[in-house]
């Protein structure tokens, strides 16, 4: 059994049934980027074995629970190697992760107003009030870089920020309960989804899930939309602070229910990682994650 611990979490998460090796319900992506001269880490099968070899159940659980990146083997795997509070592996392409500059360049309506100056993006989605300006704002340690507000749906624009002159923070509109009129959401639905199918810079989606409450319908929805459109994405528990909660389940119950519909319903498991905006939690790994993911693209 492999556990991955935080701070604040522990959770624990057993040796997958083997029925979930061979199906998914929700998505499965095979790339991790989307660029034409992707390379694809081998997919290792029995039929590419020797006949006199199986794969291991520690290679079986590992594919199916762990974020792999390009550049390492399983039988390479060491504790060390993945992030505190998260199933992410670092390899080789991580490195110059920190923020050191920040700027906002600008907002746009429509996806072919974005920037074109051919700089890998990394997009931040999630519901409204799910916290991603504020960790945006954690992210560069700069406050009110992106604007926050106990409004929900303030963000309506596609939002860039140029981050150390070489690669942008993307700030989507929220889905969900936007106090907005219905035509302004259609309207956001429209050019976001837009913005993902035809943005060639992007490298990856950090679909942020509120970890204060159940999981929820809508942000599976939007996960398997993202999966259908080969549209890598990594999933950010926020507000895993709050350890208390006012009434219902706690965070980590909430993040443990969460794990366990992804382990029923995908073949190979995203990438996850848990955050607070508050205290702090995730930031530096998560930078380190968006760093390989940066670095591997621009291969």
């Amino acid at each position: 059994m492999l556990i991955l611990r935080c701070r604040f979490i522990t959770i624990n998460l057993a040796p997958l049934r083997p029925s979930h090796f061979q199906s998914h319900k929700l998505f499965h992506t095979t790339r991790f980027f989307r660029t034409p001269n992707l390379i694809s880490t081998p997919r290792i099968t029995s039929s590419s074995l020797p006949t006199t070899r199986s794969i291991s159940d520690e290679a079986r659980f590992a594919r199916s629970v762990l974020f792999i990146p390009p550049g390492v083997e399983i039988e390479e795997l060491t504790d060390d190697m993945v992030l505190p509070g998260s199933n992410i592996v670092i390899g080789p392409f991580a490195g110059h992760s920190q923020i050191k500059q920040v700027e906002f360049v600008k907002s746009s309506a429509r996806a072919r107003d974005c920037p074109k100056d051919d700089l890998p993006e990394i997009a931040i989605l999630g519901r409204s009030n799910v916290g991603k300006s504020s960790l945006i704002n954690c992210l560069v340690r700069k406050k009110e870089v992106a604007l926050t507000s106990k409004k929900p749906g303030k963000t309506q624009l596609i939002n860039h920020f140029l981050v150390n002159k070489s690669w942008y923070i993307v700030d989507l509109p929220g889905y969900g309960f936007a106090k907005v009129s219905d035509a302004a959401k259609t309207d956001w639905s429209a050019f976001t989804k837009g913005y993902f199918l035809n943005r060639d810079t992007l490298v990856c989606v950090l679909l942020l899930i509120d970890a204060s409450v159940p999981p929820q319908k809508i942000d599976l929805d939007c996960a398997n939309w993202l999966g259908r459109n080969n549209v890598p994405l990594t999933f950010v528990f926020t507000k895993c602070d709050k350890m208390k909660a006012a009434k219902g389940k706690r965070p980590d119950e909430n993040i443990k229910a969460f794990q366990q519909i992804i382990r029923e319903n995908f073949k190979q498991h995203p990438p996850w990682i848990l955050t607070s905006s508050v205290s702090g939690l995730g930031r530096d790994e998560l930078l380190l994650h968006m760093s390989q993911l940066r670095n591997y693209w621009d291969q």
